[in-house]
């Protein structure tokens, strides 16, 4: 049986930078809300700091970045940023509205469709006696969304 030792230069891999064109106000608040998350669940460490997290899952979300390049440059794997990546939209969508509150926003304001979900879903408010609040009829999570107009 023979041992064979891997050349260096066969196993290093190419990184490569690119320009993101973001304000630090969005990667800091970005990296605040991680860190408050991670003292929240009393999370002992990760393998890289919260800012730099924030900037790899921002270049995955603005610029579709593939999950494996980002790992590769930055030393994690693949599953690592994943993980990263599910857990700060879930963060960030911890902040939004409530949809039936953003929906109250938008009948305040005349508004007359309303996109939910990349769909755009016009209404005719009903007039008279059976003047009520519409529904689109678009079925998501098991559940009626309703169209203010």
């Amino acid at each position: 049986m023979t041992k064979s030792k891997e050349r260096a230069e066969d196993t290093c891999s190419l990184v490569y930078q690119c320009r993101l064109p973001l304000s630090s106000s969005t990667v800091n608040h970005l990296a605040d809300l991680l860190r408050r998350h991670l003292k929240s669940i009393r999370s002992r460490w990760r393998i890289l700091p919260p800012g730099k997290i924030a900037v790899i899952v921002l270049a995955v979300l603005r610029h579709d970045q593939r999950l494996a390049d980002m790992a590769g440059g930055s030393s994690v794997s693949e599953s690592t940023v994943r993980r990263w990546r599910d857990e700060l939209i879930a963060l960030l969508a911890a902040q939004a509205p409530r949809l039936d509150r953003a929906l109250r926003k938008v009948a305040r304001h005349d508004g007359e469709v309303v996109l939910i979900d990349g769909t755009l879903i016009p209404t005719q408010r009903r007039t008279g006696r059976a003047d009520r609040r519409n529904y689109s009829g678009c079925e998501h999570d098991d559940r009626v969304v309703p169209a203010v107009a």
